[in-house]
């Protein structure tokens, strides 16, 4: 279990919002971060030798990244659930829902997030997130594609040093990017929900498709850096 009461976590997390970067806040926040290391290694480990599965991932999110998150909304830093992390690339939708089956399994607490159904900003995956000793890891599934929308759109975010790119916000000076990433989201969604609909034609100029978007995209975004 924490070894500090959610009401002192939270109090913590209250002065990062606020803007605080005070030394002992921050080694506070570290030392908070690193608790999550024996929860997620116990996880990585169950995953690893009961499904024969290699997720990659981190056993703490970095500062940087708390404090921003943090700042985004009105979220409780005690209730923040990918402190600690690991992530499974599936094949398709398939493979994923399998996947997502076993781990539900395997991890019979956890509670199951479908970002499929409620995509988050255009992001879409299933988040499997059990408790461990108090501590909360979250297994991201993915499919290939889903994985490859997250990363184009991490790459435009950094690329454009636009971070709210990723929560809904746009590129100043480039306003139709957000509405490109969330149409080549659906399309994708479109295209992994109905594999059998479309002609083997049909899903090979559709995958086509998109993987040109998505160069296109980030092509723009190189050729406007200096």
């Amino acid at each position: 279990m924490p070894d500090r009461p959610n009401a002192q976590i939270d109090a913590l997390g209250e002065r990062l919002r606020r803007g605080s970067r005070e030394p002992d806040c921050i080694r506070e926040l570290d030392r908070y971060r690193r608790s999550f290391v024996p929860a997620y290694e116990a996880v990585m480990a169950r995953i690893r030798s009961e499904l024969g599965l290699a997720p990659t991932g981190r056993p703490g999110k970095s500062t940087a990244s708390i404090v921003s998150k943090l700042a985004r909304g009105s979220m409780r830093l005690s209730q923040m659930q990918d402190i600690a992390g690991c992530r499974i690339i599936a094949v398709d939708r398939t493979d994923q829902d399998r996947l997502v089956a076993a781990l539900s399994q395997l991890l019979p607490d956890a509670r199951v997030l479908d970002l499929r159904v409620r995509p988050s900003h255009g992001y879409r995956a299933v988040h499997v997130v059990p408790m461990i000793d108090g501590y909360r890891v979250e297994v991201q599934v993915r499919t290939n594609l889903q994985h490859w929308w997250a990363e184009l759109s991490e790459t435009l975010a950094l690329g454009h040093g636009a971070p709210e790119l990723k929560y809904g916000g746009n590129v100043p000076g480039h306003p139709g990017t957000r509405d490109r990433l969330l149409l080549l989201s659906d399309v994708i969604a479109a295209f992994e929900e109905s594999p059998d609909d479309l002609h083997p034609m049909s899903r090979l100029v559709t995958a086509l498709g998109i993987g040109l978007a998505g160069y296109t995209m980030v092509s723009e975004l190189k050729g406007q850096q200096p």
